[in-house]
């Protein structure tokens, strides 16, 4: 298997029209088609049902689709890195991350980057979901980490990267702790701590108004460490996305009844030209193992 192949293939997939798909990939469609024919060949079946105006991906095609762009995506990953490995100079990186976002969930795509750029100069601005919009737009920092952004700028450029389920979050003496799941009314007469800088705050209180939950009006917390504080000295409990990290105090339940997915998105800016470690982060999150990394730090102390 050949990476022109895999780009031609992707190609395809997303335009569903072999002329098309060849003009952008500044081929002629016998030498696209042959390539894909002869991964076809590699891969033990036909990826597309070729009708005229009507191609579409076989359930092989399906299948292969997000397994080959992980690997087109780290393939262009490790190119840039290369590239700005050779030349070796300073390579600043300004990332502007939400209060939510956990940094231990970013490190490997960080190590790697490191790795490749032993003279990177990491600057990082943490601060609510706006605050991030606000650095990326005005172009103080070249990339954002935040939930989803209650922006109107069409200019702004987004992937989601993983999405992670919550869960309630108590003191390991709290009369909860030992369950081995709650439902929302179980937290009716419970201190229910907020996070008002969790940029899907407005969802969980509309949520919990539903099961005539309230949670704490007056506290103002403005950090998941803060909120971790509270409930370790047994202060309050809260509901905490899976990969918060835990202590020996604390117990993690699941929530049976709600069904609520905290998203991560990578926020850029349409055509701002990036810098060479800012470019190589980009492929580098976008082809990482979300799943893995989620769930090793969703076991971490349980």
């Amino acid at each position: 298997m050949e990476m022109h192949q895999v780009r031609y293939f992707l190609a395809v997939a997303r335009t569903l029209n072999f002329t098309q798909a060849a003009e952008e990939c500044n081929v002629s469609q016998p030498s696209l088609s042959r390539a894909i024919i002869k991964l076809e060949e590699e891969l033990g079946g036909d990826l597309f049902r070729r009708e005229r105006s009507l191609t579409h991906p076989t359930e092989l095609g399906r299948m292969m689709q997000p397994l080959l762009q992980q690997t087109y995506d780290a393939a262009a990953s490790a190119k840039v890195l290369a590239t700005s490995y050779r030349k070796g100079g300073v390579a600043p990186l300004r990332l502007a991350l939400s209060s939510t976002v956990d940094l231990r969930l970013i490190i490997q795509p960080l190590a790697g980057l490191m790795e490749a750029f032993p003279g990177v100069e990491l600057k990082f601005f943490r601060g609510s979901a706006p605050d991030v919009a606000m650095q990326v737009k005005t172009g103080d920092f070249e990339l954002g980490l935040a939930g989803p952004l209650d922006a109107d700028w069409d200019r702004f450029k987004s992937w989601v990267l993983f999405a992670c389920p919550h869960r309630l979050i108590v003191h390991r003496t709290h009369r909860l702790a030992n369950s081995e799941s709650v439902m929302l009314r179980d937290l009716a007469d419970e201190r229910l701590l907020a996070r008002p800088y969790c940029e899907l705050s407005p969802r969980f209180c509309e949520l919990l108004a539903q099961s005539s939950i309230r949670q704490t009006p007056g506290d103002l917390l403005a950090s998941d460490a803060d909120t971790l504080e509270m409930i370790r000295a047994n202060l309050g409990i809260s509901i905490m996305p899976a990969t918060t990290p835990r202590h020996e105090d604390l117990k993690s339940l699941p929530i049976s009844d709600l069904e609520l997915e905290a998203p991560t998105l990578l926020y850029s800016v349409v055509g701002r030209q990036h810098s060479p470690a800012a470019a190589a982060l980009i492929q580098l999150v976008r082809s990482a193992n979300w799943k893995q990394i989620l769930a090793a730090n969703e076991d971490d102390g349980r």
